[in-house]
């Protein structure tokens, strides 16, 4: 599911509300020992565009 989740990231990257909601979608997918390489690919890919939405979304996901 990882990298059905890089696939589809990038596809939905022009909204800013698809996007969290695929990400979070994704983050629910993959395996648990799969969050930490999603957190940097997204963070390597997304950061610069939507890092509110990465801090917002990856931060459920640790609490």
């Amino acid at each position: 599911m990882l990298e059905y989740a890089k696939i589809i990231l990038p596809k939905v990257s022009f909204s800013k509300q698809l996007f969290r909601k695929e990400l979070t979608k994704c983050l629910h997918w993959i395996e648990p020992d799969e969050v930490q390489e999603l957190h940097d690919w997204c963070y390597e890919n997304f950061k610069d565009k939507y890092p509110d939405v990465l801090a917002d979304v990856f931060a459920c996901i640790a609490a």
